[in-house]
């Protein structure tokens, strides 16, 4: 099994905290899904005929197509790559989209997974990052998508706000929690360099929360999730049983997928690709049958390190017997060796035939990552 992600640039607005790709440029739309067929098509031996697992409508908002859109990109993927084989099928949406008559027309389309960027349910929160919908809006959206017939539905929250307190905090996992949704990606924020929060920032108009303050956070997070029946499968992902993000996996368990659109990204096992990061130059290149790209191939160290990066991340853990398999002893006993210390202090657990995270090891998990990685 592959994936497929389709980059969806297109925002109204962009908010105070984001450093993805994304534009405005709306006018650009219908130029944007003809090339993004071209590229589709232009690319269909990348995946080596591997029948389609996943399709993730990612952004920028994917919500800002139209039904037409979405149709012409549906018929361009099922006629190269086929969705026979295709589980699950995400549109990342923002809630003010998901008016009645958007979700209607969604449930005539092959989407069975709803991603809602909800960030919080503070009303001061959301008008200080720049999202465009209230608490009200996507209390309403969450329900008008699961009166639509929709059931497998995720929301995205934030964390580590500015200001944010435990006790604001555990009011935005209560309210999530009353939508009886099916997965919950919950992301400290990160202040992005350029980005108009981080600008903020440097300017003293608002605070970082303390590291004391992100560790509470963190672990009310962790608890408050547990007690609710969600599972923490991977760091900043939570899912009730059976609706893990099948397409986020497969990206974290090496999976091949392909990445269309401008700013996106491609991995086939030997290679990464990742498309010029501008709408513009995107359309003009797959205008003229060519691609504007940058690759890079993928040695052996670099290979070990995205395993430890990714795998470590997860509750699984790292494999060993499948660590020795693929790089060798030298590299088995090299990660076992830099563990060590992690082991004796019970941050990192050795069961059987894995290595993982303990309870503890989660909340200082980018050191023990960086520690086990080659350098």
């Amino acid at each position: 099994m592959a994936g497929i992600y389709i980059h969806v640039p297109f925002c109204k607005t962009r908010c105070a905290y984001c450093d993805f790709y994304s534009t405005t440029q709306e006018q650009l739309k219908s130029r944007y899904v003809n090339a993004l067929c071209q590229e589709l098509d232009m690319r269909r031996n990348y995946l080596n005929d591997a029948p389609i697992g996943t399709l993730y409508f990612g952004g920028g908002t994917p919500s800002q197509l139209s039904e037409a859109d979405f149709r012409m990109i549906f018929a361009c993927i099922e006629e190269v790559y086929g969705l026979e084989t295709c589980q699950e099928i995400t549109l990342e949406a923002n809630p003010d989209d998901l008016t009645d008559d958007y979700v209607a027309m969604l449930t005539t389309l092959p989407f069975n997974r709803i991603s809602m960027g909800i960030q919080t349910f503070h009303e001061p929160t959301l008008r200080l990052i720049g999202r465009r919908h209230t608490a009200k809006e996507a209390i309403e959206a969450v329900s008008r998508c699961q009166q639509h017939g929709f059931h497998n539905i995720s929301i995205d929250l934030i964390y580590g706000l500015p200001n944010e307190t435990p006790e604001q905090w555990k009011e935005d996992l209560e309210t999530a929690f009353s939508l009886d949704v099916q997965h919950i990606s919950a992301y400290h924020l990160t202040y992005e360099q350029g980005t108009r929060l981080w600008q903020m920032l440097q300017r003293h108009e608002i605070e970082e929360v303390d590291e004391d303050t992100s560790v509470e956070l963190f672990r009310i997070l962790c608890d408050e999730m547990q007690q609710t029946g969600y599972e923490h499968y991977e760091i900043s992902n939570f899912a009730r049983y059976g609706y893990r993000s099948r397409h986020n996996s497969a990206y974290w368990h090496e999976v091949p997928y392909l990445g269309c659109g401008p700013g996106a990204h491609s991995f086939n096992g030997d290679s990464r690709e990742w498309n010029v990061s501008s709408l513009q130059k995107y359309i003009e290149a797959l205008e003229q049958d060519q691609r504007d790209f940058e690759q890079e191939i993928l040695d052996t160290d670099t290979r070990y390190n995205e395993l430890v990066m990714t795998r470590l991340r997860t509750c699984e853990g790292i494999p060993l017997t499948y660590l020795q398999q693929r790089f060798g002893q030298a590299y088995h006993n090299y990660c076992l060796h830099l563990a060590a210390p992690y082991l004796r202090q019970g941050l990192l657990l050795q069961k059987e035939d894995t290595l993982h995270l303990s309870k503890e090891g989660i909340f200082v998990s980018d050191d023990i990552i960086s520690d086990l990685m080659k350098v």
